[in-house]
């Protein structure tokens, strides 16, 4: 009986039975899978996403923080500083005479130490002594001594009264080079920090508002600013009706406590709250989206659209609407 052989084993065509070759194939179809995977973005990095505006906003105010108080040392430190030059210049004035009535009086004294160690006696005191009478010659010797006692206090008392003010004047003038020496680093730190600010600033994205019943806005917005004005903008042509807060008639800190609302800050409805809950901007500062307040007791507010323009709701009578600025201004306000 014939014996069964098994049939030989058959590879599959365009493999290799060795191990390297399994391992080139593998590593082959691993390339192809990772080229495939980078081709449909699978093994991308992920794009690191950009701060968003109020982001941004955060970093600006932080940086605030840092300059303020550095802003008012200065401030501080030069006002001291001019106040104290202005010391050392009147003691200055004070000083030169002095100095020049000590030269005079010093030299005096030189010129009459010189004449005694040269020649001696004056001649006069040879006089005296040689014709006087007695009792002229006591009297006489008497006054010399006296005026050279007063001479001596004379001196001394200009080169006390001049090394008082010397004195004066040197303690004035080391605090004037300490207070130099700090005003050139706070301006320096300020420096710094308004260039940190302008960079932020500028990283700012620009964006457009377009709403009806509103121009069109251009400039930098917050988050919440630009929901805010688009808010209070959808308002226009609504009613005013006195103590109301929408949705479908306002009165002005109605208008404003609405459009905030809106991107969820709450402010009170009574401008002069209002105006104590936001952060206070200049009008050069002022940007869109910003409370602007009128008159000094506060009594009319409108959300600033920028270009001297706010919407704001003006009076009974008179709805919601765009308007200039052309009421007393008492100043800006940044809710958030």
């Amino acid at each position: 009986m014939p014996v069964a052989t098994m049939p030989p084993h058959r590879h599959a065509p365009g493999l290799s039975a060795r191990p390297g070759g399994l391992r080139r194939v593998a590593h082959r179809l691993l390339v192809l899978v990772a080229a495939a995977a980078v081709g449909a973005g699978v093994l991308a990095v992920p794009a690191q996403a950009e701060p968003s505006v109020d982001e941004i906003e955060a970093q600006i105010d932080k940086q605030w923080e840092q300059l303020e108080p550095a802003v008012e040392q200065y401030n501080k430190v030069r006002s001291q500083l001019q106040v104290n030059r202005k010391k050392s210049a009147d003691l200055q004035k004070k000083i030169e005479p002095l100095a020049l009535q000590s030269e005079l009086a010093l030299t005096r004294v030189g010129d009459l130490a010189s004449r005694y160690y040269m020649s001696g006696p004056s001649q006069d005191i040879g006089a005296l002594l040689v014709s006087a009478k007695p009792d002229t010659l006591t009297e006489q010797l008497t006054v010399l001594d006296r005026l050279a006692a007063q001479e001596r206090k004379e001196v001394a008392g200009v080169l006390a009264v001049r090394a008082k003010y010397d004195g004066e004047k040197q303690k004035l003038d080391a605090l004037i080079a300490t207070q130099t020496k700090q005003q050139n680093e706070l301006a320096a730190k300020k420096k710094q920090i308004d260039a940190e600010i302008k960079k932020l600033e500028a990283s700012l994205p620009k964006t457009t508002i377009k709403t009806a019943g509103c121009p069109t806005i251009n400039g930098v917005a917050s988050t919440a600013a630009q929901k805010a004005i688009k808010t209070a903008c959808q308002q226009v042509g609504d009613p005013y009706v006195w103590g109301a807060v929408g949705p479908n008639a306002f009165d002005c800190s109605g208008l404003t406590q609405y459009a905030y609302k809106s991107a969820g800050i709450y402010l009170t409805h009574y401008t002069g709250a209002q105006w104590n809950e936001g952060k206070a901007v200049s009008r050069a500062d002022a940007r869109p989206g910003d409370l602007v307040f009128f008159y000094g007791d506060l009594r009319h507010v409108g959300l600033y659209l920028g270009n001297n323009l706010m919407v704001h709701a003006p009076r009974a009578g008179r709805p919601v609407t765009v308007a200039s600025l052309t009421m007393p201004v008492a100043g800006f306000r940044r809710p958030g």
